[in-house]
């Protein structure tokens, strides 16, 4: 997904994608170890994806607690 559609979804939504997504990449290591994987780079882009939406749950995290003090 894009940063800018990441963007635009709520909290609730990023988590849910991130949950998803940490599923997903747990089933492609279970099948790039039994040597079935077809498209090993899906690996790489899930990791980045994941990244993503947790450091944009930080950035609202840490501008949340800017604007309480």
């Amino acid at each position: 997904m894009k940063i800018k559609e990441l963007r635009e979804l709520s909290n609730e939504d990023l988590t849910k994608k991130i949950t998803e997504a940490k599923k997903e990449l747990l089933e492609l290591r279970v099948k790039k170890s039994t040597g079935t994987l077809e498209k090993p780079s899906r690996i790489n882009e899930l990791r980045k994806g994941i990244a993503r939406a947790m450091t944009i749950l930080k950035e609202r995290e840490l501008s949340e607690s800017e604007v309480s003090k």
